[in-house]
């Protein structure tokens, strides 16, 4: 199904009484104006990187195979209509492009290419405009979740630029060309997509053939998968659904739950540049695993922290190509939270690093307005 044209929707949404009532403006494709999808990642909320795909090799019968008995399992557990279901599978559309797209994620870029994606001054200003329109909000579910606002919206802009780009594809054409026709993942993808069509209506923004999003079938402002809707999904505004594309409540609310969830530290470090000694040790390879390496270790190979952080502070080290030769990065839990939503730690950096400049930025506003 091809797309034409956007418009603008500018909706309100409905909030508990002791929140401010929001309203926010967005781009949306002509045929999705209820929904959207974004990254994520997978046991997180967007997918991962990808290997680029090899060629299909499934036959129609055994695709035919393979969606016949996702159907029986679906219906099954969930009482659906097998005929809807066939039927609903039956109208999706292979995309080339989809497959085309798992090819060259962001991701596959080196440090010096990709931070210049997400840490523009357009970016950076427009996250301190989106935070101070909607402060009350975002410090409120900051607060109850233990997570800072400035990373919920710095989730956002990396993943939808705020909304500016929440997706084009739907996210049953999606799911349905990378879970048959993609073998690299394919159980992966076929995963999400029975997930989909398990999904009870008060956890989707409309009917699953509507829902538009990312080409790896991610909706929302902050591109949830739907493992992650399912799991972490949040009806923060009370309206019986959970709507992550139009419900700044459950938007924000959700990602903080998923941070939350994932273990993440109030109060704790996320990332702090190293200064490396002449005499220091060859940086060892990054650990993707939750940091386990006291400070002080890395401290003694010659990687002292850029500021004052408790030396027993299980850590991980991480070296970024940077556009002046190479960074080194002290990570802690927090950061291992953040690939938790997405596994490039290049993600990660690039959202730690839009929260920070996004907290001065609106700390600097507040300041100037006073």
């Amino acid at each position: 199904m091809s797309v034409h044209g956007h418009v603008r929707l500018r909706r309100s949404f409905p909030v508990p009484p002791n929140l401010p009532r929001m309203t926010v403006s967005f781009r949306v494709p002509r045929l999705a104006l209820l929904v959207a999808g974004l990254l994520s990642p997978f046991a997180f909320a967007r997918t991962p990187p990808s290997p680029p795909p090899a060629p299909a090799t499934s036959s129609a019968t055994a695709v035919a195979d393979a969606q016949a008995d996702l159907v029986r399992e679906v219906a099954a557990k969930t009482g659906k209509d097998p005929a809807a279901l066939s039927a609903l599978l039956d109208s999706a559309v292979v995309k080339q492009g989809i497959l085309d797209a798992m090819s060259r994620p962001a991701e596959s870029k080196p440090w010096s290419a990709y931070r210049p994606i997400f840490l523009t001054p357009d970016r950076i200003a427009e996250g301190i405009s989106f935070y101070r329109r909607h402060q009350a909000l975002l410090d409120q579910i900051g607060a109850q979740y233990g997570v800072p606002p400035q990373f919920i919206v710095a989730i956002i802009g990396v993943e939808t630029n705020y909304g500016a780009n929440t997706g084009g594809y739907r996210v049953l054409d999606a799911l349905v060309t990378l879970g048959f026709h993609y073998p690299p993942r394919a159980d992966f993808f076929r995963s999400e997509l029975k997930t989909l069509l398990e999904l009870p209506p008060d956890k989707l923004p409309g009917p699953i053939d509507e829902i538009y999003g990312s080409y790896a079938g991610a909706e929302g402002l902050g591109q949830f998968m739907p493992s992650s809707i399912r799991d972490f999904g949040v009806d923060a505004d009370g309206d019986g659904h959970i709507n992550l594309f139009a419900s700044l409540p459950d938007a924000f609310a959700s990602i903080a739950n998923y941070f939350r969830a994932h273990g993440w530290q109030a109060g704790g470090p996320v990332a702090m540049q190293a200064d490396p000694s002449a005499t220091a040790a060859p940086a060892p390879a990054y650990e993707s695993t939750a940091p386990s390496t006291p400070l002080e270790q890395f401290t003694a190979d010659g990687y002292a922290p850029t500021a004052e952080v408790d030396p027993s502070r299980p850590a991980n080290l991480l070296t970024l190509d940077g556009a002046n030769g190479p960074e080194y990065w002290l990570t802690f839990h927090n950061f291992y939270v953040i690939t938790r939503y997405n596994r490039s730690p290049m993600y990660a950096m690039a959202v730690t690093q839009l929260a920070d400049a996004i907290a001065r930025g609106a700390a600097d506003t507040t300041t100037a307005a006073r």
